[in-house]
């Protein structure tokens, strides 16, 4: 019996130590993946998203908007309040770091700053406070869902919550929280990426990528949990808004098999063709349609920044086009495109990654992404900082 005994704690110490080692491989092997495309990513200095082949300058003045953000800086400071001196460390970063680049929606992807699963409960609520003063009641949803949705993932591969899970979400601020410096919070997890530049009343949230595989959750700890659906269904339906000859004009003639969101990770300078059908093409009811699926997007914000971004798209809206691949039918898979000067939207059924044992090898509707940036130079905020950096000494 004794013998037995030992016998058994010495395999599963062999076990424990197996597995040990398999962690420490994979984090290897995810670190040496991270820096290569780091290193890839940010081998150019920033320039921004080009649109036809130009950056268009003077989009976006410094002004005052009239919109607060001092709940967003009060819930900074609150945040950062709770963090130990090794985890300030870790967290804050001065507002022009090229930190704000380094995101990936990857699983793998090795991230900066300081976990929701390595916070404690204060901590944790702290950072859901930063959340919830950022954003809107819908866009707080959405965020917490897609958290979630990232566990049911971790149940579907084997329960698998060491690469996958609810709280492998990291946050970091860059600057000092202030009422007239710039400075900026961004959280970095595997489907769910904001970055948030804040210059007085004045705020970029982009770029920010939301989505999920899977996008509903059929069983586990989340079952009922479902999310861009909403988007799913407006985009169609504001296709199907468009006459036969419009929608030729906004399509591009190419079969969705594959992935074609282009502004996702490391895409800070990516140059856009200009496509699809411009907004001076549409009907006054279309461009109305058209600007509830671009509200649909910036709504996320807090209410205030949000009504003033809209208050700028609607200044562009002739100008924005609407770019369409894929079917039309009631549950086809699609990629669709909404470029403005002053705002890009990307929503891309995609292929299987993370659960290729259950889905074939082709673009489905359990696995969406979607990207809003700011194109022209203003993604991070950057050139609402270039413009403060003019004019007052640093």
């Amino acid at each position: 019996m004794f013998n037995k005994t030992l016998a058994a704690l010495f395999v599963s110490s062999l076990l424990i130590l197996h597995v040990a080692a398999q962690e420490t491989d994979t984090r290897e092997r995810f670190k040496q993946m991270s820096t290569r495309a780091e290193e890839k990513g940010l081998a150019e200095p920033y320039r921004g998203i080009g649109v036809g082949g130009k950056i268009e300058e003077g989009l976006f003045p410094i002004r005052s908007t009239g919109a607060s953000t001092t709940p967003v800086r009060d819930a900074a400071n609150a945040l950062i309040s709770t963090l130990t001196a090794e985890q300030l460390g870790r967290v804050l970063y001065l507002v022009d770091d090229p930190e704000w680049r380094k995101w990936m929606n990857q699983h793998f992807y090795v991230r900066q700053g300081v976990s929701f699963k390595e916070m404690n409960e204060a901590q944790r609520e702290a950072a859901f406070g930063l959340l919830r003063a950022s954003l809107s009641a819908k866009g707080m949803k959405l965020s917490r869902d897609i958290m979630r949705l990232d566990h049911t993932l971790g149940e579907l591969s084997g329960n698998n919550f060491v690469e996958y899970g609810e709280w492998l979400y990291s946050i970091t601020v860059m600057g000092k929280p202030s009422s007239t410096e710039p400075w900026g919070w961004q959280i970095d997890g595997h489907h769910l990426i904001i970055n948030y530049f804040v210059l007085g009343d004045q705020v970029v949230m982009s770029p920010s990528f939301f989505g999920s595989e899977p996008v509903k959750a059929v069983s586990g700890k989340y079952e009922g949990t479902e999310i861009l659906q909403e988007e799913q269904d407006m985009g169609l339906a504001f296709m199907h808004t468009l006459t036969k000859e419009q929608q030729v004009t906004a399509t591009l003639p190419m079969e969705k098999d594959r992935n074609f969101n282009i502004g996702e990770a490391f895409q800070d300078n990516i140059n856009i063709d200009v496509t699809g059908i411009a907004g001076s093409d549409l009907s006054d009811a279309q461009r109305s349609e058209l600007m509830a699926l671009i509200a649909l997007y910036v709504s996320n914000m807090d209410d205030g920044h949000a009504t003033v971004k809209m208050q700028e798209v609607a200044e562009h809206i002739d100008n924005t086009r609407f770019t369409w691949i894929g079917e039309t039918g009631e549950d086809a898979v699609f990629y669709y495109r909404v470029l403005s000067p002053v705002i890009l939207i990307e929503f891309d059924h995609q292929r299987p990654a993370n659960l290729r044992h259950i889905y074939p090898p082709v673009p489905n509707r359990q696995h969406i992404h979607t990207v809003i940036r700011t194109p022209n130079g203003n993604d991070y905020g950057k050139d609402l900082l270039r413009q403060h950096y003019q004019q007052h000494e640093h």
